[in-house]
């Protein structure tokens, strides 16, 4: 096919669709993959099934527990693997002699969807952002301590320990309530925990983010009825489900609110719970890190945030 052909092409595969494909291929699971790449379960379906459109073959053959490749996606997958790998080195060509700062995300929440984040790191010189949207505010911490990354963006800073790291404040992400669409509360734009107080909360172990749990207990114990709280699934589908079935309500950050069902629906809270109930995004380094190249990373995330 000639340049000119291609140049007019519309029917060429994106790079998200590449992107959702590889992580599928690599995985072999439709919900560890979509967890990794950071977005929801239906968006990163939809993905496939459109490249697979595209194409004119099926990539994966697929029942309710099991994936597997098939003969065209396997050859697809050395493609697409040297495409992406392409891709990525372009925006190194003139940065060869910088040094690559490894910054790793939390899975709490969803950068493509702040924009004044996912803008300054994909637009930044010398970042790498490396695989960490499968960790936890705390492991990105442990890699941190371990030199595996230059920068974690975590959120909220455990104030017990980390004397050894500095915390730099980027953004604040509101939590919204994600609750039945059928309950009585939902025709209100905004919504306080008053008013759904007869729906238990899905909740999570102080253990997995110690300071964000305190954070909005303190507000809790000042509720001016008992709390329920039931554990969280470990599978945010799942979890959606059921509140969609009228079971539970969850608090999500916001850039988390992806999954739609005409029985969910997302609520603003009320100003006297938003100012509580948030996330408060830090760029997280080593005291003793002193290079150049890391403090103007964090300078220009926390610019980003402030000129938007």
């Amino acid at each position: 096919m000639s340049i000119r052909t291609i140049l007019t092409n519309s029917n060429l595969p994106t790079v998200k669709q590449l992107q959702c494909f590889l992580a599928v291929a690599q995985e072999l699971n439709f919900r560890k993959a979509a967890e990794r790449i950071n977005i929801t379960q239906p968006p990163l379906t939809r993905q496939i099934r459109c490249l697979e459109d595209l194409l004119g073959y099926e990539l994966f053959t697929r029942n309710t527990h099991v994936v597997h490749l098939t003969k065209p996606g396997n050859d697809l997958l050395i493609e697409a693997e040297k495409i992406l790998c392409l891709l990525n080195g372009l925006k190194s060509i003139n940065n060869k002699g910088m040094d690559r700062i490894r910054v790793g995300t939390t899975n709490t929440l969803n950068f493509s969807n702040i924009p004044s984040i996912d803008g300054a790191l994909n637009s930044i010189a010398g970042l790498d952002s490396t695989d960490g949207h499968s960790m936890n505010s705390g492991q990105l911490i442990q890699n941190l301590r371990k030199s595996s990354l230059d920068i974690a963006l975590i959120g909220e800073k455990n104030l017990r320990v980390e004397e050894d790291i500095s915390f730099h404040w980027i953004y604040r992400e509101a939590l919204v309530l994600a609750m039945p669409a059928s309950h009585k509360a939902a025709i209100q734009s905004q919504v306080s925990l008053e008013d759904v107080s007869d729906l238990p909360l899905f909740w999570f172990p102080s253990s997995a983010n110690p300071a964000f749990y305190d954070k909005c207990e303190r507000l809790f114990k000042r509720l001016s009825f008992p709390l329920k709280r039931i554990k969280e699934p470990g599978d945010s589908i799942v979890m959606l489900s059921r509140i969609a079935e009228g079971d539970a309500m969850a608090l999500m950050p916001r850039s988390m609110c992806t999954f739609s069902n005409e029985r969910l629906c997302y609520k603003e809270l009320t100003d006297d719970h938003s100012k509580y109930l948030n996330i408060d995004v830090y760029a997280a380094i080593k005291n003793n890190d002193r290079r150049s190249s890391v403090i103007d990373v964090v300078e220009s995330l926390k610019h980003f945030h402030h000129a938007e």
